[in-house]
């Protein structure tokens, strides 16, 4: 995607309790806070309400924060983001909404600064649970949001159905990439 389109795009935080939510502006400008969704790893009920935001909210992309560790690596929170976005995409396909791009994009300190700036605004920490997971998710919005304006690449890659696809092929927003940049 070289030329930056007009329309609503989602930000999601995935974490093993909650999944932060924002969205966009149509414009693409600002993201704001939407929900934090309680998780549920047995009956997806967090994801099926998701699917139902992405509806009603005339959602034309995803992007799922990645958390990489400082050195890129890979962390059970890596894996976990990556299923989830996967497993995302395939009820999105199943509901017949493929033409929803979802990107998996680096999300490195993006909880240490919504932690940050939920203090810095006086919120008190026993509030930070409620809202914390949708400021990292305004923090992945915003930050793609702006890169994309920019004409920039963000840093991720788009989720195809199949995990062993994205292993061999995987692309930024501007095309692919070559293979020691992957996300492994």
């Amino acid at each position: 995607m070289t030329e930056f389109q007009r329309g609503v795009r989602m930000g999601i935080d995935v974490g093993n309790a909650r999944v932060g939510t924002s969205l966009s502006d149509p414009d693409g400008i600002l993201a704001t806070p939407l929900k934090t969704l309680r998780r549920d790893s047995k009956k997806n009920s967090d994801r099926r309400v998701l699917r139902k935001l992405v509806e009603v909210n005339d959602v034309k992309e995803i992007f799922v924060g990645l958390p990489k560790t400082m050195r890129g690596g890979e962390s059970d929170s890596t894996r976990m983001a990556r299923d989830y976005a996967h497993a995302l995409r395939s009820e999105l396909d199943a509901e017949g909404n493929t033409h929803i791009n979802i990107w998996l994009v680096d999300e490195r300190l993006t909880t240490v600064s919504a932690h940050r700036s939920l203090h810095e605004a006086g919120v008190s920490s026993r509030n930070f649970k409620t809202m914390v997971d949708q400021v990292a998710a305004v923090n992945i919005l915003q930050y793609s949001l702006d890169a994309l304006k920019a004409g920039q690449t963000v840093a991720g890659y788009l989720v195809y159905e199949s995990p062993r696809e994205d292993s061999h092929l995987q692309e930024t927003i501007d095309g692919p990439v070559n293979e020691t940049e992957n996300l492994q």
